[in-house]
């Protein structure tokens, strides 16, 4: 607006129509931007007025008279003050903004904690990132814990953004972590997980219309115990990529389950969890589909497999996930669609860790 106004300004004092006094008019310019443009934009609105006030003072030869002066004067006076009112307002705005990411960042520290380094036989590490700018929790959800059958890993992203879908992540980790400790096996888990989803749902106005309607969560639990294996339950989510001896495998589940959520689609017998080889040396990825539908400008998804395989064998887990981390942001030039997360799991050789404390939870 301020500068079609401007622009308005200039038709009438370089046409026959610069009779019709356009002072206000120049005054407004600096007005408008202190509200809408922040500093820079006023100072640069200010800048044009005062230079469309020279330009067409000098073509309709005013100098001298005491009504360009006065314009001169009025249009100084409101541009100091719309540029005090526009860094006061830019500065209010931050302080907010810093304070949401404060708080953003305190809830995702309470939802998803950052897994231990050291879980039983592996070694493990997480990531998680929000898709658009400062933002920290999104619908994505990790979690790995050390239990009595071995360490337990779920990940999974809700379907949807916003309060609704922390709400949801919130109530499918607070299952999870209570059922790992008292469940033997992990369709039993998986199931809690979805009977918690099925009770917060159900809450009065708790989701919107489009959610109860629509809205789903998928799901992958890995189970690792002290044997050489990796038992899996996957409730229509990605598989997990194994990295052995430098090859990636995509471990499919053989018989596809819906997300939870969907529990109705399911027919036939009840599933069971799937065993696979999990040798020491081996890694074990647990991501959600925000990492494979990354997109370069070309359109074309993010090669994880292919990534994986690139990675020096010697990385820590950690150092693992931040080169992923890395070639994701440059595949997607620093924009993600959709939210990031990942567990990645060492198998280890020798003994398992106890329980801290030696606690035995029954």
């Amino acid at each position: 607006m301020p500068f079609l106004i401007a622009l308005a300004v200039l038709v009438i004092e370089l046409t026959p129509a610069h009779f019709i006094y356009t002072g206000p008019l120049l005054t407004a310019i600096p007005a408008l931007a202190g509200v809408t443009l922040g500093p820079r934009g006023t100072t640069a609105a200010a800048a044009l007025a005062l230079a469309i006030s020279v330009v067409t003072a000098t073509y309709n030869h005013a100098w001298g008279t005491v009504q360009v002066y006065t314009n001169l004067l009025a249009l100084a006076l409101v541009s100091v003050a719309g540029f005090v009112a526009s860094s006061t307002v830019q500065s209010r705005r931050q302080r907010e903004l810093d304070q949401v990411r404060r708080i953003a960042v305190a809830a995702q520290e309470v939802v998803l904690r950052p897994v231990r380094a050291r879980l039983g036989p592996v070694e493990a590490a997480s990531l998680c990132l929000a898709a658009g700018t400062g933002a920290q929790v999104g619908g994505d959800l990790y979690e790995a814990v050390q239990t009595r059958y071995g360490v337990r890993m779920i990940v999974g992203d809700v379907r949807g953004k916003g309060l609704s879908a922390v709400r949801a992540v919130a109530a499918t980790l607070g299952a999870f972590r209570e059922a790992v400790h008292y469940e033997d096996e992990l369709v039993e888990v998986m199931n809690h997980c979805a009977a918690a989803l099925r009770r917060e749902v159900a809450v009065p106005g708790a989701y919107g219309q489009e959610v109860l309607m629509e809205g789903f969560v998928t799901a992958l639990i890995a189970q690792v115990p002290d044997e050489p294996v990796v038992q899996l339950v996957n409730r229509g989510h990605p598989p997990p990529l194994l990295l052995h001896r430098g090859r990636s495998t995509a471990l499919m589940p053989s018989s596809p389950l819906p997300p939870l959520g969907l529990e109705d689609f399911i027919s036939g017998p009840p599933p069971k969890a799937e065993s696979y080889r999990f040798l020491p040396g081996d890694r074990l990825l647990l991501y959600t589909d925000g990492v494979i539908e990354a997109r370069d400008r070309d359109g074309e998804f993010f090669a994880l497999p292919e990534t994986m395989e690139g990675i020096h064998d010697g990385t820590t887990p950690p150092e693992f996930l931040e080169q992923l981390h890395q070639a994701l942001i440059r595949h997607a030039e620093g924009d993600l669609a959709d939210d990031v997360a990942m567990i990645l799991a060492d198998r280890l050789d020798g003994e398992s860790q106890p329980l801290s404390g030696g606690v035995d939870v029954d």
